[in-house]
């Protein structure tokens, strides 16, 4: 398979796929831009990583039609990416077209754009979990305009939130990945003839989510690389039709139940809460480096240690709005420091300063801060992946630690793509 990876990083997607099959995954093209940023280190990152692929170091909105039009020449079927998650929301203009309303979730239509070009056979995308839930004045229209998007351009997608430790890595990570898949594949031909056969001509939506059930459950590309229990959670399934075009369903959409996995095909969505047979997970024990070899920087002492088991410890702290209003501010205590017998917590990218959430660890009695390569293991990089980058100059030039550590915290579990590449080698057999 060939690939165009979108918004990559520092090469995450890339990573996994290649650990599942560097013969049968190859990326030929990828593109990382930053707008915020002058340099961009994720980009020459990727430049001195994969030196024999395309690099596109753009705004992903600058890249021509064109462009897309010669990856779909040199065979590029299938796109990979994460993406941000902000508002997606659409509106018709008084011509009748289609304008995005969220400006800040244009990233997402710039997928669709190169879907529609390029047309390839299998899409495989990660976005933070409460987009199912997005915007909370209107729970699920953004998740439900995505689905409609894909609809239209005769897609299928499946969806699936995972906790990266339930499945046996280092970091309690929730994600949600899709799969998303046109209609006109083996795949997608497989899934109709399989599930839509059978289903009398006016089936009501009830009598679909019987039908779809077990590919939600075990069948589908997550059910069979990610096991769940067989029966819903609290009894929350949810089936229902996306009425209208992407306009109609941006405006109208007032269903608001998207649990965590489920599957949207002919326009139909199938949706079931799902509970893990979870695997045992690496550990942050054994993911730490020996401590010989951690440079002195990374410990903590004095002043900064009572900053963090301030911040770390529960809280109550009279404020003022900007109203005049004085409230209490209230926040719950969490551990003095990360335990080395549990899988890490979610980093963020923040990691490299002094905050609540950044990791803290107790070792032989002293405190530390994680390092770079702790990170990476944390997201299942190869240690030292993000130490070096191929600069503008084209000299290679080592990359700052606080850098390293806001790669990471924006990166994902690599280990989890390679299963979803190991399934979709099987999948793409049939």
């Amino acid at each position: 398979m060939k690939i165009f990876s979108m918004f990559d990083g520092v090469g995450g997607f890339i990573v996994g796929l290649e650990n599942s099959s560097k013969e049968i995954f190859k990326t030929l093209y990828s593109n990382q831009y930053e707008p915020s940023r002058k340099i961009q280190d994720a980009y020459e990152v990727g430049l001195y990583r994969f030196p024999n692929m395309e690099h596109i170091g753009t705004d992903v909105a600058l890249i021509p039609n064109e462009k897309f039009e010669e990856m779909r020449k040199n065979g590029v079927d299938m796109i990979v990416g994460g993406f941000p998650c902000q508002d997606y929301s659409v509106a018709r203009s008084k011509k009748n077209e289609l304008g995005i309303e969220g400006k800040k979730g244009v990233l997402f239509w710039e997928i669709i754009r190169a879907t529609e070009v390029i047309k390839p056979k299998y899409l495989i995308l990660e976005n933070v979990d409460r987009l199912l839930k997005a915007p909370s004045s209107q729970r699920g229209r953004d998740f439900a305009v995505m689905l409609a998007a894909f609809n239209e351009l005769g897609y299928s997608v499946e969806w699936r939130v995972i906790n990266a430790a339930d499945y046996g890595r280092a970091q309690r990570r929730r994600r949600v990945f899709f799969f998303v898949f046109r209609n006109d594949t083996k795949w997608g031909e497989r899934l109709h003839k399989t599930y839509e056969s059978n289903l009398p001509k006016k089936a009501t939506t009830e009598e679909r989510l019987a039908q779809y059930q077990n590919y939600i459950f075990a069948d589908g590309l997550f059910g069979r690389q990610f096991p769940v229990k067989d029966m819903a959670v609290k009894k929350r399934i949810n089936a229902n039709h996306l009425i209208g075009d992407i306009a109609e369903v941006s405006e109208t959409f007032n269903d608001g139940k998207f649990w965590n996995s489920g599957l949207m095909t002919n326009g139909y969505y199938y949706t079931i809460e799902t509970d893990p047979i979870v695997e045992n997970p690496i550990t942050m024990g054994d993911i730490v480096v020996p401590e010989d070899t951690v440079d002195a920087k990374y410990y903590i002492t004095g002043e900064k240690l009572e900053k963090f088991k301030y911040l770390r410890g529960p809280k109550k702290i009279t404020r003022t709005s900007a109203d005049g209003h004085e409230y209490t501010y209230a926040e719950g205590g969490m551990s003095e420091y990360d335990s080395l017998e549990l899988p890490g917590r979610t980093m963020l990218t923040s990691e490299g300063s002094v905050n609540r959430s950044t990791h803290l660890l107790k070792i032989n009695g002293n405190y530390r801060l994680i390092t770079p390569i702790e990170a990476e293991r944390l997201q299942d990089f190869p240690d030292d992946w993000t130490k070096f980058k191929l600069n503008a100059k084209g000299e290679v030039e080592e990359v700052s630690d606080r850098m390293r550590m806001f790669f990471m915290g924006n990166a994902l579990v690599t280990g989890i793509v390679k299963r979803i590449g190991d399934e979709l080698q099987k999948i793409d057999k049939m």
